[in-house]
């Protein structure tokens, strides 16, 4: 009897230890699936879900029971639901995407495997692609814009030379008009391709801003320099009203790129003999300017899509004049990089008013309104 009690303790600490061993692992592995990115289930043969993780959980916006459920109850998507029926059934891998609608939409990558190893069931793995699908979209849609600006100007370049080369060039009338256009067709590929060098170098903030002590009415007069020829040709008033003690912390050259491109958008859509009228002031610690023009405006539904890049309120308008759909791109790209922002008020034939708020280098009552 002693034998046999002293075998029976020694098989149950060995079967506690073996248990032990087992929930430890259990918990292991319980451990590394919840802390992964990527959402997993498991089914047994018949295709039901007995595991997952809690990444799954948060990917498919649920918060019912996972545990006991058949793909197409969790997700109503037969593609899915076939995938694990031929992993269970025949052994197959599928890969597929799908879109979770809703108020958040949500693409997955999933791909459904066997289990292998002779164990029934199936296991899934769920990958968020939705920002990867994203960006996707912007390249694609980036690539297409500005094979699109591109073509134009070059289209116009090749015309007119092709032109010249057949015969035109010996007409002294023709001949300088086309000329001419071929240089301002040329200046504006030049333009693009800075403004989209510039655009690309600020998104990989290859950019180093050295930020300093800016006065604004100086960056102001600077940049005001740079269109008032522009501004006088359409009979256009350009007042500055900025108080000289007004410092903001930025970057110089930054902050006069900015304002001038809201100045030169300004005096472009104002009709002639039309007035631009930039303010200055302190307001809680910020310097705050504001570029007012009394120009043609913009609709309501395009003023949050405005500072994207190539978005153009009207198109065919824009070109003519010679835009390159990057400018105000850039002013929000510069801002953001200076610790600033930038925004915009307009209506329909009541002008638009752009709005930067910048760091304030000394807070002054002096320059305060």
């Amino acid at each position: 009897m002693a034998n046999l009690q002293g075998a029976i303790d020694s098989l149950h600490q060995q079967l506690s230890a073996r248990n032990a061993g087992l929930n430890q692992e259990s918990r292991t592995l319980t451990a590394v699936l919840d802390g992964m990115a990527e959402g997993i289930w498991v089914t047994d043969a018949e295709g039901t879900v007995v595991r997952h993780n809690d990444a799954l959980r948060g990917m498919l916006q649920t918060t019912g029971d996972i545990i006991g459920q058949r793909p197409l109850a969790l997700l109503r998507n037969d593609g899915l639901n076939e995938a694990v029926i031929r992993a269970c059934r025949e052994g197959a891998s599928t890969r597929l995407e799908l879109t979770l609608e809703g108020l958040f939409p949500r693409m997955l990558a999933i791909r459904v495997t066997p289990l292998g190893k002779d164990l029934p069931g199936s296991a899934a793995v769920f990958h968020d692609v939705t920002e990867l699908r994203h960006l996707e979209k912007v390249r694609k849609d980036f690539v297409a814009n500005v094979s699109h600006e591109l073509r134009t100007p070059i289209t116009a370049i090749r015309g007119y030379a092709e032109t010249l080369q057949g015969g035109a060039l010996q007409d002294a009338t023709i001949a300088p008009k086309m000329v001419d256009i071929i240089h301002r067709q040329s200046e504006r590929l030049s333009e693009l391709v800075e403004d989209l060098l510039e655009l690309s170098r600020l998104e990989s903030r290859e950019v180093k801003l050295k930020v300093t002590d800016v006065p604004l009415a100086v960056a102001a007069s600077r940049a005001s320099e740079v269109v008032r020829h522009k501004a006088q040709g359409k009979k256009i008033t350009v007042e500055l009203n900025i108080p000289p003690g007004l410092v903001g912390r930025g970057d110089e050259r930054g902050l006069e790129q900015v304002l001038l491109n809201l100045l030169d958008n300004a005096v472009k859509y104002t009709p002639e003999g039309g007035r631009v009228v930039v303010t200055g002031a302190l307001e809680e610690a910020r310097c705050v300017v504001h570029v007012r023009d009394t120009g043609v405006g913009i609709e309501p539904r395009h003023l949050a899509r405005i500072f994207e890049r190539f978005y153009r309120v009207d198109k065919g308008r824009s070109r003519d004049m010679g835009g390159t759909g990057l400018g105000l791109s850039i002013v929000k790209h510069l801002m953001s990089a200076m610790g600033g922002e930038v925004r915009v008020e307009s209506q329909p034939n009541e002008g638009s008013t752009f709005t930067i708020f910048l760091p304030a280098a000394v807070p002054s009552a002096s320059v305060a309104g």
